[in-house]
């Protein structure tokens, strides 16, 4: 290709990558407004409700080592397109669910094309772009995540107000359309470890053993959740033993060995994300059921963290490119602390809204100083052959912590509100609740500060 043709495929890639980054937060942040809705439809509890936005995360977490590892052997472009087709067919199909059982269904499977497209994502920016740019390409793909964050609260609610809360996996079809659109204007392919085999054993084993810790996390403090926790740790040690023998294993376990920053920033991206998912799941619920708000009102209101998110995240990724990530991340994090600290001992039944929006918007700074700079370490430790594998695991760690957060969330709610529907008399257990929470998140983000900092150097000396 000659000089312009590179330039054009470059900047396609980044816009159908970023398109894609868009979709996956920008249902599951509109999917949290529509959920009084569906409750009320449906007549389900708290707990089911978190479930709408649990099983999501929990499929796309047990099938995204394979597929990175797939992505890695026959081409990341191949898999993001096929992750994109999926999750558009199983948006309209959710859109038409008759029950919950087939909503939970068609999440699921939604799920799987979500970790097609998440899982390869960065590897296909950081496959296209030099070093010297890689940090602001990824920092614009960040701010494509968030200004999903951002417009689903908005135009859930809106949308869940005006058209039902149906309507909010509707809008992801004509999306889809365009991502594939622009995908055709993108050249070349990359599987840089396209001759090695596939790990079919570790495959499983990685699956199932995410699938017990995630789902006994969540039914924790039942003795299920024990049963499985164990089951998830036991598959969990099968599973490093495997592949610390195999000769072609799905996750090679010496990223973590032989990089520093490869196995601090992801441990950061877990514990990030455990402390800050399910914030918006606590106060879509605070505002509307608590505090009386329409869902387009409570909506405008969350949109207050991403929309910082989206201005801060190309900013915080440029500067990834010229000063040390762990330096950026790591004041981010401290960001994130304190703002859950002031959630944690400011939340009440008459909290000003203004002090929310406050607070919001401290932890948009924080959240945008943290990811794109921690996306960018991950992916510049690790060579080509593994690019997509490092983006998957980067992702895993994303979608657990997501999900440990969610368990958290149901643990508290369940000992605090039970397996109910939300009304007036729950209000303040709900809001206290929502308080132990945010305490217990902000002091794993505290923990997290450590992790982020003890990560090496990417940038060479001078």
């Amino acid at each position: 290709m000659n000089g312009k043709d590179v330039v054009l495929s470059r900047r396609m890639a980044l816009l159908a990558t970023a398109l894609g980054s868009f979709l996956t937060p920008f249902i599951g942040a509109a999917v949290n407004l529509a959920l009084p809705d569906i409750g009320r439809e449906w007549g389900l509890g708290v707990i089911s409700l978190g479930w709408v936005a649990s099983i999501f995360l929990l499929a796309a977490a047990m099938v995204l080592l394979p597929l990175g590892r797939l992505a890695d052997m026959y081409g990341r472009k191949k898999v993001f397109t096929i992750g994109v087709i999926v999750y558009t067919i199983f948006s309209l199909l959710s859109a038409l669910s008759p029950s919950p059982f087939w909503l939970y269904v068609f999440r699921a499977l939604q799920g799987v094309g979500g970790a097609m497209i998440f899982g390869t994502a960065a590897a296909i920016l950081t496959s296209v772009f030099p070093p010297n740019e890689r940090g602001k390409a990824l920092g614009f793909n960040a701010a494509a995540v968030y200004l999903g964050l951002a417009t689903g609260p908005f135009l859930g609610g809106v949308l869940v107000q005006y058209l039902g809360w149906r309507s909010v996996f509707w809008i992801n079809v004509p999306l889809g359309l365009i991502i594939l659109l622009l995908l055709t204007k993108v050249e070349g392919e990359w599987a840089e470890a396209e001759k090695e085999k596939f790990d079919y054993l570790g495959s499983l084993l990685s699956g199932l053993s995410l699938f017990a810790l995630m789902y006994g996390f969540s039914e924790l403090p039942h003795s299920l959740g024990g049963y499985l926790l164990a089951a998830g740790l036991s598959i969990g040690l099968g599973f490093v033993i495997w592949e610390s023998r195999t000769p072609a294993p799905v996750l090679n376990l010496r990223l973590f060995r032989q990089s520093l920053t490869f196995a601090f920033s992801n441990l950061a991206v877990l514990i990030n994300y455990s402390a800050t998912y399910a914030v918006t799941f606590f106060l879509s619920l605070y505002l509307q059921e608590v505090r009386g708000l329409s869902p387009q009102h409570a909506g405008f209101i969350l949109l207050s963290q991403p929309a910082v998110m989206t201005l801060g995240s190309p900013i915080a990724g440029w500067l990834s490119d010229r000063v040390e990530p762990r330096i950026i991340a790591s004041l981010g994090m401290t960001l994130t602390t304190l703002g859950l600290f002031f959630l944690a001992f400011g939340l009440s039944l008459q909290t000003p809204i203004l002090h929310i929006i406050g607070i919001l918007l401290l932890l948009g700074l924080g959240f945008a100083l943290f990811a794109s700079p921690n996306t960018n370490a991950v992916m510049s430790s690790v060579t080509p052959r593994f690019r997509a594998v490092a983006s998957a695991v980067l992702a895993i760690m994303r979608l657990v912590g997501q999900t440990f957060s969610m368990g958290i969330a149901m643990l508290i709610l369940g000992l605090f509100v039970g397996k109910v529907s939300l009304g007036t008399h729950l209000s303040w257990p709900f809001v206290q609740a929502a308080r132990v929470a945010f305490l217990c998140f902000a002091c794993l983000c505290f923990a997290g500060i450590f992790a982020s900092l003890a990560r090496g150097r990417i940038h060479s000396e001078g």
